[in-house]
């Protein structure tokens, strides 16, 4: 039997920023990278903070050292997401209050392991989902340490015995701010899905949608031009925070009327938009996009439509899956908190008939990102994430290489 003989925990960065989106909502002002103003969320000294991760170790009776990292996403503390950690604080907690009671535990299944130091994380902790996030990534490296399967993929393939093999998924890109030089990277590496867009601001989407429509034709007009294939043909996907919603004064119907010309404007591209609006809670927000949805689908649209904020829990995910509420659901890992729910609610999804985008947030790690890439070639997903950062190459190639190695690994010990 493999135990855990120590549990170790590093204060470390992410990939990106914490960001106080309320503050950005009520007017902060841009200043170069920084943001101007007063912080509005509870945990936040600056508009922008530096994002930061915690690194946890479990060293093993046999010497393995298996890892991950607690992390959590960009726009922390709103939407129903638990409020942001600071790492140093995070780090020792773990060290202090976690590390005595996992010494002597049995790592060989995942699926066991990972909800039990889960409520032990519940019975303490503030940042409860940071800390189950990335100790639950170390439990999975554990096991898949001490089966000798060699990817984690395999792992959560037997043990919620999939039936699928583990093969490759759609990567999707995003570009951060860089909304015109990330495109035209994505397109010359073949990205499947882009950009993204970072549609954070009403600028970028006009009074009546007309500059988010005019991105959309320029993107379009650009895979013309710098593709060096007839056969790829990206499928365009914008996370536009809810400012569509927003531009239409939250009317349904002026809403649809926007996507309407979006898609219109992405021609022979399918075009697939991430919280089109936000209806402030989780309910009404699944009932907002019921009625959405619906509105696009008399009109004979075929824009898919993604939710993401109010998604935060495999229970919140089952319930828009299950009112068919989306065509898709982003599943923002860090917001799950142990991975363990992120696997369920893959899975729910694809019982309902309903697309798992399988995401996270540019605040995130190399090894949160290595450790999902596992789980979408495990469960296959409809779309994974490139990432951590926004400058896409290194999320691109993190999640690419890491999505190719365990495919091949399956392969060959077949």
């Amino acid at each position: 039997m493999t135990t855990i003989q120590k549990l170790l925990a590093s204060p470390g960065v992410g990939s990106f920023f914490f960001d106080d989106q309320t503050a950005i909502k009520a007017g902060a002002v841009r200043d170069g990278v920084a943001y101007t103003g007063k912080p509005e969320t509870p945990g936040f000294k600056a508009v922008r903070e530096p994002s930061e991760s915690v690194s946890v170790m479990l060293v093993l009776s046999d010497g393995y050292v298996a890892k991950g990292d607690c992390a959590s996403v960009q726009y922390t503390g709103v939407g129903g997401r638990e409020a942001r950690f600071q790492a140093d604080q995070l780090a020792a907690q773990i060290e202090q209050q976690l590390a005595p009671r996992l010494r002597g535990m049995d790592v060989q299944s995942f699926r066991i392991a990972a909800p039990w130091v889960e409520k032990l994380i519940e019975d303490a902790f503030a940042a409860k989902r940071a800390a189950a996030y990335g100790l639950s990534q170390a439990l999975l490296d554990a096991a898949s340490h001490v089966a000798g399967h060699h990817s984690m993929a395999q792992v959560i393939k037997d043990e919620w015995q999939i039936r699928r093999p583990i093969k490759a998924v759609p990567i999707y890109g995003q570009c951060g701010d860089e909304r015109y030089s990330n495109v035209d990277k994505m397109i010359l590496k073949n990205v499947p899905i882009l950009p993204h867009g970072l549609i954070n601001s009403p600028d970028l989407v006009g009074s009546n949608g007309e500059m988010l429509e005019e991105y959309v034709k320029w993107v379009r007009t650009r895979i013309a031009q710098l593709r060096t294939s007839d056969d790829y043909h990206p499928i365009i996907h914008l996370d536009v925070y809810g400012l569509i919603g927003a531009s239409a004064g939250g009317s349904i119907e002026a809403t649809a009327d926007i996507i309407e010309r979006l898609e219109s404007a992405a021609g022979s591209h399918s075009l697939r938009i991430e919280h089109p609006l936000d209806a402030g809670s989780r309910d009404a927000q699944i009932d907002a996009l019921g009625k959405l949805r619906q509105a696009l689908k008399s009109r004979d649209s075929k824009v898919a439509i993604i939710a993401d904020e109010w998604a935060n829990t495999a229970d919140d995910v089952h319930l828009f899956a299950e009112a068919g509420a989306v065509d898709m659901v982003q599943i923002k890992t860090p917001d799950l908190g142990s991975l363990h729910h992120t696997i369920d609610a893959i899975l729910d999804c694809h019982q309902h008939g309903v697309g798992p985008v399988l995401g996270g947030t540019c605040a995130e790690t190399d090894l949160s990102a290595r450790a999902t890439a596992n789980i979408g070639v495990a469960t296959g997903v409809t779309q994974m994430l490139a990432k951590p950062g926004m400058g896409f190459d290194e999320g691109f190639s993190i999640v690419c290489n890491e999505m190719n190695r365990a495919v091949r690994l399956a392969e060959a010990l077949r």
